[in-house]
């Protein structure tokens, strides 16, 4: 590379990742074959419009590409109609929410604070100041059951016009039959955004929301799908609503694709097809409980009691005495990477709050298996227990460099 400095930048980033441990519940690797389409060729080409219906000339295989991977997509997640040009996950639920609503028009989310995603109705947020967003919670955060009675009766009372089904940080399995009948009684559409357990999903190690009669999903391409950063949007079976969708993206708040990123869509749609994905999809669950198991023989307070997918959100603060940004920067320095987060009824400022997050998504990749989760997850303990012992820290960093080395970052996957 003839800029230096970027090429500095870029190798000092290699580098972290090659001697650290990625628990970032959204963040994972990407195979040699993803990295190369989305460095491609496909970059210099604007697209602006659909397959067989572009605004620009020299479409031959723009058009080719795109339809492979609507066609992958639709195929590993079983429906009828995708569309793979959200440039993110934000955006994808963005473009659902002006494919559907009227300005003023309501929607249900799950709380931020339990769980749920900015995009869902945090007020700082563009769609909070255009739609009117209701919520719903947990009924006990120890044990992460939702209250779909109360949900029910905030439904009927609101009159929602989309519910939503998706989380950011809730480790528990949502009963999808409850969220279809309870929008049935009240005239709703049901979305799912699954951006942090699509892979499981389309690997079959979660249950797909179309199967228990979802209208919609949206999800990032990244995190547990192990794709380029970017979006989808799907829609089971109704055509009406995948063509105003089609609609909302473009003209409505995108203007051309990024083909180099559908092309890197479509290559990642593809590994997750093979058995060996699905295998994958199966060791993050049971990497997940692995690191489970240890918290709980320590006696830390898990949101949700523990986990049934990927991610786990520990209250560090009420069973450690550490804060979750005093964790994340003290693991941070010891190679362990992770992010501060919020909890259920958290006394905590946000940008100082309880808990921690932290997942398995990316360790699974390199080739962890139970017994290494469960060493990275005392690890853990112990660096939060000496957090102001530079000495043990210094010998945790070691370990953790050994036990990143004996498990590079793989070039490809499959």
């Amino acid at each position: 590379m003839k800029d230096k400095k970027i090429e500095k930048l870029i190798k000092g980033e290699a580098l972290r990742q090659k001697d650290g441990l990625e628990l970032i519940p959204s963040e994972n690797y990407v195979s040699a074959d993803v990295l190369e389409a989305n460095g491609s060729i496909f970059t210099n080409k604007y697209s602006e419009g659909y397959p067989g219906r572009r605004y620009y000339g020299g479409q031959e295989w723009t058009d080719q590409v795109e339809s492979l991977a609507i066609e992958r997509v639709c195929k590993l997640f079983k429906c009828k109609f995708a569309n793979v040009q959200p440039h993110s996950g934000a955006p994808a639920n963005l473009a659902v929410y002006a494919a559907l609503l009227a300005p003023g028009d309501t929607v249900m989310g799950m709380d931020l604070s339990h769980g749920g995603h900015l995009t869902h109705g945090h007020p700082m947020t563009l769609p909070a100041k255009i739609y009117k967003f209701v919520t719903y919670k947990m009924k006990n955060p120890d044990t992460g059951e939702i209250d779909y009675e109360d949900m029910l009766r905030v439904a009927k009372e609101t009159k929602p016009k989309l519910i939503i089904a998706g989380f950011s940080a809730y480790p528990r399995t949502l009963d999808y039959k409850k969220f279809v009948a309870i929008a049935k009684e009240v005239g709703a559409v049901t979305m799912a955004d699954m951006a942090h357990i699509a892979g499981l999903i389309a690997a079959g190690a979660l249950r797909n929301p179309f199967a228990d009669g979802f209208d919609i999903i949206t999800s990032t391409t990244h995190k547990t799908l192990r794709g380029p950063r970017g979006g989808i949007i799907l829609t089971r079976e109704n055509e009406e609503i995948a063509k105003k969708i089609d609609k909302a993206i473009f003209p409505g708040i995108q203007g051309g694709p990024h083909m180099h990123t559908i092309a890197a869509k479509a290559v990642a749609f593809g590994e997750a097809m093979t058995p060996k994905y699905k295998k994958y999809a199966m060791q993050i669950l049971k990497n997940a409980k692995a690191m489970e198991k240890v918290l709980k023989k320590n006696n830390v307070r898990m949101i949700g009691g523990g986990t049934d997918n990927h991610l786990i959100l520990a209250d560090v603060f009420g069973s450690l005495g550490v804060t979750g940004k005093e964790a994340q920067t003290v693991l941070d320095e010891v190679g362990i990477t992770l992010n501060m987060n919020s909890i259920a009824g958290d006394t905590r400022k946000p940008l100082d709050p309880s808990g921690i997050r932290f997942g398995t998504p990316a360790i699974t990749t390199r080739g962890f298996k139970e017994k290494e989760c469960a060493l990275v997850a005392e690890l853990m303990i112990e660096t939060l227990k000496n957090k102001d012992n530079k000495k043990k820290k210094d010998e945790i960093r070691k370990k953790i460099k050994t036990l990143a080395r004996k498990f590079p970052i793989p070039k490809n996957f499959v």
